[in-house]
């Protein structure tokens, strides 16, 4: 509510002081219908805050519905200019009852009439620690070498991985609680430390790595700041958006069935899958070894090619082998589309990689692109999701019967299942794996698979039950081919599609033979400079 004392307050005409007065009011009741009265109709309105910029009517009411109310305030302080007649800028100063002060910035029209917002800016109070993204963090946390190719860069850990003096949280309370401190550091870790990185801390997972959508019952849901109001995507959602946000350069995470690249298609990062095995998992947690692999997220290509020629290069690791024997000449510039997975899409998403298809066909430095069929995807979602439900039972299960409802009801259904999982169930699902695998390795043998990461943009944040489990069988529909066959996959910001929230980014993603991970972040690069004069996010 409006203080009645609020410095400035006498300088705002009556009628435009009770408008701005009646939408405090109805934020601080979350007031929906209220508040979208108080915005002006059509697609000119804009609001903005730390998070992006919504524009449109209906993209600002979407995002309402699902931010929630505020915390209890009251305005402080109250500036108005005159822009023209009828039009008033109002700048207030919230302070909030639990502490702080935030800054709102709005344009009032007088239209028909009535006083409404057509535009809005809000700096919300500072926030030292999103507790969605972050479990600990430093500036930095560890100090890596002083020199070296990542010196500069700082790193956000996925809590799966060990980290000496620190335990494993793996996006529980209760996990965290009952775990130990770790007394080595993961390899993985150590790699990005020994080349300059630093390490700025470790960042949130949904539950076991048991998720594709980045909410966390215990945490919150980090944000999406490529498309407020929607899912960020996971389960290496806290370090997609502390990359994102640019809290961190890298993103140490993991990918079982796409938990690298489907937060990077959905907040329009860079993230790569690794060949499975390439880099080693001692210090991760497990939530299924058939597939789990490790892999990186960054805001740009050159990055991630820095990050990929030290961790798998001959003079980078001490944990992997090396691979520039394989990686060290260029993949061929021809291209896949498997059927399936075109078919697959949301028609929106289609129609924008179909002109990207087209686009690249025609450009200068056009590539080969023909059909392929990978088969039923079906057939690959049903055979991964019987050998990981029953890894990650045997993994978790005795946990989880030791502590009852200690995890929320998404993951403990899926837990569920996981746990109903027969030998001769999970015995039959390991011979399909072996025919899949067989035949993504055909696919992919003297040429690149290519498609979009995800079916379409990142869902929004209120989407709860069937429309979530129907959103993630449709993903999962589409990642876990790469998964089932263990290959390298990277998902690049190539696509942008419409959305309730507004333009959305969508991944594209490659997929090519084992063992070629630091050619196919290349090929990735010359993918995006052939696609001009589509705006390329990679600057190299």
């Amino acid at each position: 509510m409006t203080d009645a004392a609020a410095r400035g307050a006498e300088t705002v005409p009556a009628d435009l002081l009770q408008a701005f007065e009646a939408y405090e009011r109805a934020i601080m009741a979350n007031d929906l219908d209220a508040l979208d009265a108080a915005f002006a109709p059509g697609e000119g309105t804009m609001r903005g805050d730390a998070a992006g910029l919504l524009v449109g009517h209906d993209a600002i009411s979407a995002f309402r519905g699902v931010r929630g109310g505020v915390p209890p305030r009251s305005i402080e302080r109250i500036e108005r200019r005159e822009l023209a007649p009828d039009v008033a800028l109002l700048v207030s100063i919230s302070r909030y009852a639990g502490g702080g002060t935030g800054l709102q910035t709005q344009i009032w029209q007088r239209i028909e009439g009535r006083w409404l917002i057509t535009a809005a800016h809000v700096t919300p109070r500072a926030q030292a620690l999103d507790r969605s993204v972050w479990r600990t963090v430093g500036d930095p946390l560890f100090q890596g070498a002083w020199e070296g190719p990542l010196e500069g860069l700082t790193v956000a850990v996925k809590d799966l991985f060990a980290i000496k003096g620190y335990r494993i949280g793996a996006g529980n309370p209760t996990y965290l609680d009952s775990a130990r401190a770790e007394t080595t550091t993961a390899a993985a870790v150590s790699d990005l430390l020994r080349a300059g990185a630093s390490l700025r801390g470790i960042a949130r997972t949904d539950e076991f790595a048991y998720s594709v959508a980045g909410d966390n019952a215990h945490y919150g849901t980090p944000p999406n700041v490529a498309l407020p109001g929607a899912l960020p995507g996971g389960s290496s959602s806290g370090p997609a958006s502390a990359v994102a946000t640019g809290q961190a350069q890298i993103g140490l995470a993991t990918d079982t069935a796409g938990s690298i690249r489907v937060p990077a298609s959905y907040q329009g990062l860079w993230g790569l899958r690794t060949t499975h095995g390439l880099v080693p998992r001692q210090g991760l947690l497990p939530l299924a070894q058939t597939f789990d692999t490790i892999g990186w997220l960054t805001r740009d290509g050159e990055t991630l090619q820095k990050v990929v020629d030290w961790c798998l290069s001959y003079d980078g690791s001490e944990s992997t082998e090396s691979v520039f024997g394989e990686s060290g000449r260029d993949l061929p510039w021809s291209f896949a589309v498997p059927a399936e997975a075109r078919d697959s899409l949301e028609p929106q998403t289609r129609e924008a990689f179909d002109a990207f298809v087209e686009a690249l066909r025609a450009g200068p430095d056009a590539p080969e692109v023909a059909a392929a069929s990978l088969g039923d995807l079906d057939e690959y979602l049903a055979a991964f999701r019987a050998v990981q439900g029953a890894e990650a039972w045997r993994n978790n299960g005795e946990w989880l019967r030791e502590h009852p409802g200690a995890v929320g009801p998404a993951v403990a259904e899926r837990f569920r299942i996981a746990s109903e999982v027969t030998a001769d169930a999970e015995s039959g699902a390991r011979t399909a794996v072996e025919s899949l695998r067989e035949r993504m390795h055909d696919a992919t043998r003297d040429t690149v698979l290519i498609m979009p990461t995800v079916p379409g943009p990142a869902p929004m944040r209120t989407h709860r039950g069937e429309r979530v489990d129907a959103v993630r069988t449709a993903t999962l529909r589409m990642t876990t081919p790469a998964a089932i066959g263990g290959m390298p996959a990277i998902s690049i910001p190539l696509l942008t599609v419409p959305s309730t929230l507004g333009p959305a980014p969508v991944g594209v993603s490659l997929i090519s033979r084992a063992g070629t991970d630091i050619a196919l972040v290349r090929l990735a690069r010359r993918l995006v400079r052939a696609a001009a004069p589509l705006p390329p996010k990679d600057p190299a």
